[in-house]
């Protein structure tokens, strides 16, 4: 006999009540096991055939067989996942300790040569330590429920100071800012490069398809050095054709043309070779008293909130862009730019009311 035909002798032998729940269970269940085999079920007494059910993308043809000699057999109880009764679970609360402690750390660390995670890989490790063995399915399911993503690891450089030192110098730097007096203002400074050759970055494409970047082939470059208010987010920048000490200094007249009523300008900063040449010392000498630099530690980007600017730039313009040429590049940065400022003011406007 048909296997709809089945289905759909059990369903007429049913009283209206089972009929009623196996509807709800097909809606509302909160087990997907049991809501996907009663949806198998109805689409069976509706007529539809296991080809039918399979392209609606509801599962495999396979499956709906299973579950319809299953709903034969019992009936509606025969609908509930069975795999309750396949004994004690195998992966439990240490298991996935385990796994999140080798996800942490590198293969190598395992004793394997690969520098990165597999899932499989991660199966093998795991088996090893913990003599459990499961499916690569299960490490799937594992690192989806606690939330492990596949990311592009950030390089950075040791910083050659002793922790002590370094976090003392942070802190001083900290209490500086949160203790300005009135009159003066802080500003964390940095450089960025603008490159006519796009930086790659990920992008959502169709399945089957690449997109492509078309760069301009022979690299040109665009040096901003700019300043972030450390209270109001305020930003200033200048543009130079060469990281120079030239850059620097003019991104220091342009600070004192923007607070031209701060008693001391606090300017956050790297230990960038420009920083502090000779050229640098000199222009400083002639300022005075009006701005006075606070090195970070070495290596310490995090610590200097412009970075943050800076990607955002990368981001919104310069990854994967299509212009042509330089100034048309320069037009989108600085675009971008003076909206990330307005909408800052904006935002400032708003608050004070």
């Amino acid at each position: 006999m048909d296997v709809r035909r089945k289905v759909q002798d059990v369903w007429g032998r049913l009283s209206s009540r089972e009929r009623r729940i196996l509807r709800t269970f097909a809606r509302t269940s909160p087990d997907a096991g049991v809501r996907c085999h009663a949806k198998i079920v109805r689409s069976l007494v509706q007529g539809k055939t296991a080809a039918e059910i399979y392209r609606g993308g509801l599962c495999s043809v396979s499956q709906v067989y299973r579950v319809a000699d299953r709903f034969v057999e019992d009936g509606p109880p025969g609908l509930a996942d069975r795999r309750e009764d396949n004994g004690d679970a195998k992966v439990s609360e240490e298991y996935e300790w385990h796994l999140l402690v080798a996800v942490a750390k590198c293969p190598r660390a395992y004793g394997f040569r690969r520098p990165t995670w597999t899932q499989e890989l991660l199966r093998i490790a795991l088996e090893k330590v913990t003599g459990i063995q499961v499916s690569c399915t299960t490490i799937s399911r594992l690192l989806k429920r606690n939330k492990v993503r596949l990311g592009r690891p950030k390089p950075i450089v040791g910083c050659p100071w002793k922790k002590a030192r370094r976090m003392r110098r942070l802190r001083e730097i900290k209490r500086m800012i949160s203790g300005l007096p009135a009159g003066e203002v802080a500003v964390y400074v940095d450089e960025v490069d603008i490159h006519l050759n796009p930086k790659i970055g990920n992008d959502w494409m169709l399945q089957g398809m690449q997109k492509t970047v078309l760069t301009p082939g022979k690299n040109q470059k665009r040096y901003l050095a700019g300043a972030f208010n450390a209270k109001t987010g305020r930003l200033t920048w200048v543009e130079w054709e060469r990281k120079t000490s030239d850059l620097f200094i003019a991104m220091l007249w342009q600070l004192l043309n923007d607070y031209p009523d701060a008693k001391c300008i606090h300017v956050v900063l790297d230990n960038f070779k420009i920083h502090s040449s000779v050229r640098t010392q000199l222009a400083l000498a002639k300022v005075g008293p009006r701005i006075k630099l606070h090195f970070l530690p070495p290596y310490c980007p995090d610590h200097n909130k412009i970075e943050r600017v800076w990607k955002d730039l990368h981001d919104n313009v310069t990854r994967n862009h299509t212009c042509r040429n330089m100034p048309e590049l320069m037009k989108e940065v600085y675009a971008y730019l003076r909206t990330r400022r307005r909408a800052l003011r904006h935002e400032y406007v708003r608050c004070a009311a």
